[in-house]
Parts: C-alpha cells; structure tokens; sequence
C-alpha cells in the first residue's frame, strides 16, 4: 500500500510540477508543453488539445457540427465566438422564453464546470452551483444528458413553452435509465469497459 501511495505521490508532483512550469504562453489557444530541445514558438510537442468538453452538450447539441473542431481546439473563455451559436440554438426553440437562453448562456459559457467549494459537497450535481445554491461539480451517478435537455427542452427553468417533462420523452431524455455496470468502490471508480 505504501508503495502505491508513494508511486501516486509522485506522479501527483509531477504534474504540479509540469503544470507551474512557464512554458505555456498562449492562453488563448490549445496549450502546448515544448519538448526538451524545441524552440518555444515551435509546433513540437508533447500534447495538442484535440476535444473539448466542460460541460456535457455545449459543443455536442449547441454548436454547430461543422464547427465541431475548431470549438474543440478552444478555450472556456472564447464565449464570444461560440456563446452565440449556444444562444441560437436555444432561441430556435425556446424564443418566447428568454429567460431560457438568458440562463443557461450565463452558466454554460464559460465551459468549465464549476465547483464551489464554499458550499456543503452533499449538494453536488451538474450546474447546481448556479441553478439551486449547490456545490456543483459533477458527480459519476449525474444524468447530464437529460439534465441538460430538460434544461433546454424542458420546465427546469420555466415550464412556459416546455416541450416535455422534465427527464420525460420525447425531447428531455435520451432514454438511457441507468449504467449497465455498477461503479467501482475506488479511484477511479468508473465502471469498467464493456467488451463485445
């Protein structure tokens, strides 16, 4: 037990140490860790950002697909390009009810999930910290997908121009109950992958 916690110690420090490390100067694009040698404006690497997800369906529902990869290779800050296709979507459905994109655009953008820390933990869940005082976070047992179309779709917010219940067919659920594996009792506590 000593040993893993010494093995797990040290990849920790690791990563701290690589993450205060000043070798990432553009903030506004993917991040990228030079490698031993290269030139700090170089294209040489050890990682390029390749997805991009904060929180669950912004890119996935709200963002148009042809601008799947560039959204990807962005920033939690970059609202401005990308807050309004959010916005859009929303509004070509919910246009009466603009509390709706009102909402949802102040706590989805920026993309990141928020956690705070101030709170009790026992009121974790997806954008709890904004629409019910929570912690926030996501917790493993967290439907986000129905939360975020009944969110959308849904009476969440308002139930004026609803399209469904909230976590109900036709649009506020995507008809998935429950995992097909329970949890694992430790780190990093998801299921373990199903094999065909």
């Amino acid at each position: 037990m000593l040993t893993k916690t010494r093995i797990v110690l040290a990849g920790c420090i690791a990563l701290f140490a690589m993450a205060c490390g000043d070798n990432t100067k553009d903030l506004t694009g993917p991040a990228r860790v030079g490698a031993a040698n290269a030139d700090e404006d170089s294209d040489e690497g050890l990682y390029e950002q390749v997805e991009f997800l904060g929180n669950p369906l912004v890119s996935e529902v709200t963002i148009m697909k042809a601008n799947h990869d560039a959204y990807n290779r962005t920033q939690p800050y970059n609202s401005a390009t990308f807050g309004a296709q959010s916005l859009a979507f929303i509004n070509a459905f919910r246009a009466a009810q603009p509390e709706v994109a009102n909402t949802l655009g102040a706590v989805l953008y920026p993309d990141m999930l928020i956690v705070e820390s101030s709170r009790s933990a026992a009121t974790a869940g997806w954008l709890s910290w904004a629409l019910a005082n929570g912690w926030g976070g996501r917790p493993l047992s967290d439907d986000v997908v129905d939360a975020g179309l009944s969110a959308i779709f849904g009476k969440i917010i308002t139930a004026t121009g609803a399209y469904c219940d909230n976590f109900a067919l036709p649009l506020c659920t995507d008809n998935v109950p429950a995992n097909d594996k329970a949890f694992s009792s430790t780190f990093p506590y998801l299921a373990s992958a199903t094999t065909p």
